[in-house]
């Protein structure tokens, strides 16, 4: 019986890495733009879409789940979050490109979801710092679920950098949203987990 032939998987060239980091930048240009442009607007609004945030436990508050990441009170809200999420946000199509759309999709849900669930009554919560967390809860937890040498080093040059933040899951500023933290946060663990078996099933 003839041995049955084996597919040849093709090397990536400098032209598809150059192609993946284009990429890379129109994702995060176009999410920073709208960012921006919809913090325009709500300038000229006098701030009335910032009503459109998660209102814990109020169904006209489950708008605010999709909604709040795109949200923010005023420029330097924004500008606290623009750097975070575009390094944070690279580092993640670093790992796939596709992990940056999967990762940011479930903490958006199901960190908006705790949110609405488990917020401070009578709250309103908006801005991307959720997903600041839940990138950063996929990326450090990254390398422990897989446990291969290049996720590891990922992970540990992410909690160099940014692993400070973490502080950040408990009540401690009046006025921020330790909720979206620490609810993003466990989204994006739970997501690297998630990631991390799929992909050693698919190397099993």
């Amino acid at each position: 019986m003839a041995a049955a032939p084996t597919k040849r998987v093709r090397e990536p060239t400098f032209a598809d890495l150059g192609r993946e980091l284009k990429l890379h930048g129109l994702v995060l240009a176009i999410l920073v733009a709208v960012l921006w442009a919809e913090e325009i607007v709500d300038v000229f609004l006098g701030g009335y879409l910032d009503a459109f945030g998660i209102r814990p436990r109020e169904i006209a508050g489950l708008i605010g789940i999709p909604l709040s990441p795109f949200l923010h009170a005023g420029f330097p809200h924004l500008i606290a979050n623009t750097v975070p999420l575009i390094v944070l946000g690279w580092f993640v199509m670093l790992r796939e490109t596709w992990h940056f759309f999967a990762v940011s999709a479930a903490v958006i849900v199901l960190g908006g979801l705790g949110v609405w669930m488990f917020g401070q009554t009578g709250s309103v919560h908006i801005g991307a710092s959720g997903l600041v967390f839940g990138w950063l809860g996929y990326l450090l937890l990254g390398g422990w679920f897989e446990r291969r040498v290049s996720t590891i080093l990922g992970s540990l040059l992410v909690a160099v950098l940014y692993g400070g933040l973490v502080w950040g899951v408990l009540p401690g500023t009046p006025g921020v949203s330790w909720e979206a933290h620490l609810f993003g946060f466990l989204a994006g663990a739970l997501m690297a987990w998630v990631l991390a078996r799929r992909e050693k099933a698919a190397r099993a």
